[in-house]
């Protein structure tokens, strides 16, 4: 072969491929101790055949390549290491058939690629290494999955909301433990999807590990090498916050609705009763007695003046914010009596009241406009013509929380009732006229407060309020109530 300068950046070489699968060098151009790191005689005289220089790690590849000659037309090409005197680098060899006989000829290019290649590794280590960062950092929940749905990675985005660690899940189907069982073919068919090399992003239900159940949306990603479905990635966004205001504003929307309806007709009931009276004292010749007339109207204000009241405490319940300070719950409960007392009935009641001496604080208008409403409807609804209606209070303090128990012996309330009590104007019986959101009230400020209340009734012998109230310290941050809240659905 022609002489080529010293610095040519490849190697000229030819050389023959014997049907029993052996390969030897014919030549090499004189620059190959430059290039390979001996000089071309010693190169053909020491080595044989080419498998003798390859790197053990890369001979099969490399005869893999020789067997395949004779399937292919003119050109050949191979990628490995070679070793010589010690050394160990990488090169590309290219060819292109110039002679066929009983052996196949080809002649071409041995490149030095090593440092191509350690620019490659580092690139590759480089982008691992951000990935790697990226996908453990990132805010999300991420799994990677091969395309069996098995798993492969996850991060702590999943860790958190999922509750799961890698170990646990290594190599497992993922469906087995986040996808609630109602909704496995849903889990089929979204690795079958995504496997095909569909982007799909779908908003759906997921279980954690405690079996609590995860409203999120999942972005199913392919991960693809040569137009072919290699893993898949899933990226989950937790929605439930969302979809609990989102309930929440149906069910706001739903409540305004009725509110409406409600105020426009407790709103002029009253108003038109006001007017047919007033009309009625003009009639020439009414000799009715006025003042009857008076008290109807005097009843029909006050009606009116309690129920604005109620939707005034409604709305004030909603906007303003808990403000946490120490409840005298003695002080509260003989006030609200007092402020009472106007309501008939009010002076028959019999009221015990136990209190323990620990320091409680929560918020004290809410706490207030609990026992206004109880109390109030204690009164309204008690046993007219039986026994000596009676209220007993009990309210147990410690550390964590207040349990309220406050028990009537009123006319009680029919167990299919039970369930609605706490509706905006359900009104389980006629005995009253009242607004009909009292127990609403008392719902909405106990779930402020990050509390809850049960209630057990039955017909002709009483009710029972239950009520547990988190014990905010003076000391303590606020969000201690949600917490408190969030512990106790």
């Amino acid at each position: 072969m022609q002489e080529l300068p010293h610095n040519f950046p490849a190697v000229l070489f030819t050389c023959a491929f014997r049907a029993d699968g052996t390969t030897k060098l014919l030549s090499v151009t004189d620059n190959c101790k430059a290039i390979i790191g001996i000089p071309a005689n010693e190169l053909l005289e020491r080595f044989a055949t080419c498998d003798e220089i390859i790197f053990p790690d890369d001979l099969e590849s490399f005869r893999e390549a020789v067997n395949s000659v004779f399937d292919k037309s003119s050109n050949w090409s191979w990628t490995g290491r070679i070793q010589v005197a010690g050394n160990l680098r990488w090169f590309e060899i290219r060819a292109v058939l110039t002679g066929v006989s009983e052996t196949q000829h080809y002649q071409g290019l041995i490149l030095d690629i090593t440092d191509l290649k350690l620019q490659e590794e580092e690139r590759l280590k480089k982008n691992e290494a951000l990935f790697t960062r990226l996908f453990n950092t990132v805010p999300l929940a991420v799994v990677m999955l091969d395309v069996n749905g098995k798993v492969l990675l996850v991060n702590r985005g999943f860790n958190d909301m999922f509750g799961y660690e890698l170990i646990e899940l290594r190599g497992k189907n993922l469906n087995d433990f986040i996808v609630p069982e109602k909704l496995q073919n849903e889990g089929i068919d979204l690795n079958n999807l995504i496997a095909s090399n569909n982007l799909i992003s779908v908003e759906t239900t997921r279980k954690h590990k405690t079996g609590r159940l995860v409203n999120v949306i999942l972005y199913g990603v392919p991960v693809t090498l040569e137009n072919k479905a290699i893993g898949i990635y899933g990226v989950y966004v937790d929605i439930t916050d969302r979809k609990k205001i989102e309930e929440e504003l149906q069910t706001r929307n739903t409540e305004l609705d009725n509110f409406v309806y409600k105020v426009s007709h407790d709103l002029r009931a009253p108003l038109s009763s006001i007017l047919g009276l007033i009309n009625l004292s003009k009639l020439p010749g009414n000799t009715d007695d006025l003042m009857e007339y008076m008290q109807v109207i005097e009843k029909k204000v006050f009606d009116l003046d309690h129920f604005i009241s109620d939707v005034l405490s409604h709305s004030k319940n909603l906007k303003m914010e808990v403000s946490i300070n120490k409840i005298d719950f003695k002080g509260i409960i003989t006030k609200t009596f007092a402020d009472l007392s106007y309501l008939p009935g009010a002076s028959q009641v019999a009221v015990t009241t136990q209190v323990s001496e620990s320091d409680f604080y929560s918020d004290p208008w809410r706490i207030s406009e609990i026992f206004r409403n109880l109390i109030s409807n204690a009164i309204k609804y008690r046993q007219q013509h039986a026994a000596k209606p009676m209220v007993n209070i009990s309210i147990e303090i410690n550390s964590a929380e207040a349990v309220i128990i406050f028990a009537d012996n009123g006319i009680g309330i029919s167990e299919s009732d039970l369930v609605r009590i706490f509706d905006m104007f359900f009104r389980a019986t006629e005995q009253s006229d009242g607004s009909g959101i009292g127990l609403y009230i008392v719902k909405n400020a106990v779930d402020k407060l990050g509390g809850r209340i049960n209630v057990s009734s039955k017909v002709g012998f009483g009710t029972t309020f239950t009520i547990h109230l988190p014990n905010v310290q003076a000391d303590q941050a606020l969000n201690s109530v949600f917490r408190y809240a969030n512990k106790n659905p």
